[in-house]
């Protein structure tokens, strides 16, 4: 288990950047954008740079191992996080789009923690390795914020500058913190060569429910997200420190639960925690069509992120059944590249929709991807029921 602590204390502090971007980016995109359509780019970006490094972090750990992969990722998040508030310090949209895209190439390397630590256990407690590195989450959806905010004012005449440079001090806390994760035994390359063709694995009705589930998790919880400090902030004026405490309560309601996901998983079954973590989600986005009041805001942002965490961590458990060892790499490669991909084209369509559209029509949205999800759930009961929960 000392792979899994790692794990997840790195999770807490590599984490922490997103929602700082999260928060800041759409409002520093305001500022610094040369089109309201842009607006919400520099958070995209991000999910872009996550989406486009999916394929290379998982090929360059295939060559090089996990512990260079991390270690080396959460260095170049450090200057990429530097840049950004270099960017800030002189009014660059174009460079701090750029740090945002490092940043998020940075988190490309930080989903593939979850895999790791499947691989530190044995099957039976996969749910649980998943459950408890995300856990990390809770203390990013804290730390993350509170940078943002309270290291904002740090250099007198650039604002969030200093939020940058803190956040560039975490991550050189990450490497320290990764130095301690034990490498797990490297396969040979006849190994890492062995298995069944990426087509063969792709084309299992189980692989595609992981898969797919797992995208409209992250699409739809990216999507509102993405949308909503914008929303708060800009269209009702609402001050950075009340979007903040939203934000954070979304996160906590993120991470918060992997204290008893992997349990549930094991008590009532993959299909069951699927479901119900789709129609939290589709309750999310019925409260915020008809949100007015931040009581209602706070509520669907939280339902956002507890529907997000049951259907997000079933849907790994689930991915983690459909590939043996040697084809773990390309399988988990495919699997991000599709789910963050989906992520992407969420968060770099949220602020055009927000500016063309409306906050209504940003939740309408996704409860239609959400009512699609249940359908499925429901017509491949059969399948789940017969998976393995752990």
């Amino acid at each position: 288990m000392r792979n899994v602590f790692t794990l997840s204390l790195a999770q807490a502090l590599a984490m922490s950047g997103i929602p700082i971007v999260v928060l800041l980016g759409g409002i520093l995109g305001a500022e610094l954008a040369p089109t309201p359509i842009l607006t919400t780019f520099p958070v995209a970006i991000m999910v872009v740079g996550l989406a486009l490094f999916t394929l290379p972090a998982a090929f360059f750990m295939r060559a090089f191992g996990r512990k260079i992969g991390f270690t080396s990722a959460a260095a170049m998040a450090g200057l990429a996080a530097l840049l950004a508030g270099y960017a800030v310090s002189v009014s660059s949209f174009t460079l701090l789009c750029l740090a945002t895209f490092l940043i998020g190439a940075h988190g490309a390397f930080v989903q593939q923690y979850r895999f790791a630590a499947t691989e530190s256990v044995e099957p039976a407690r996969s749910g649980r390795a998943v459950s408890f590195v995300l856990l990390g989450g809770i203390a990013a959806g804290l730390l993350g914020p509170e940078i943002a905010v309270r290291a904002s004012e740090l250099f007198p005449g650039t604002l969030y500058m200093g939020s940058f440079v803190v956040m560039a001090a975490v991550y050189g806390l990450t490497v320290i913190v990764l130095l301690f994760y034990q490498e797990q035994g490297q396969l040979t390359l006849k190994a890492r060569e062995s298995g069944r063709s990426l087509r063969e694995v792709a084309a299992q009705p189980t692989y595609r429910m992981a898969v797919f589930t797992a995208a409209v998790s992250y699409g739809v919880m990216t999507f509102v997200m993405t949308a909503t400090p914008v929303h708060l902030s800009g269209t009702y004026g609402y001050p950075l420190g009340t979007t903040s405490n939203i934000l954070k309560s979304h996160i906590a309601a993120m991470y918060v639960p992997s204290l008893f996901t992997g349990y549930l998983i094991d008590r009532l079954g993959l299909q069951r925690v699927m479901l119900g973590g789709a129609l939290i989600l589709l309750a999310s986005g019925i409260v915020g069509v008809g949100a007015a009041s931040l009581p209602a805001y706070y509520t669907a942002l939280i339902l956002l992120g507890l529907g997000w965490n049951f259907l997000f961590v079933s849907a790994t458990v689930l991915l983690t059944q459909t590939y043996a060892p040697g084809e773990r790499f390309r399988a988990q490669a495919l699997n991000d590249f599709l789910v963050f991909g989906i992520q992407a084209t969420a968060s770099l369509s949220a602020g055009a929709v927000l500016q063309l559209a409306s906050w209504e029509m940003v939740n309408l949205i996704g409860i239609g991807l959400i009512v699609l999800t249940v359908v499925l759930l429901f017509r491949s009961r059969d399948m789940l029921l017969q998976t393995k929960s752990t």
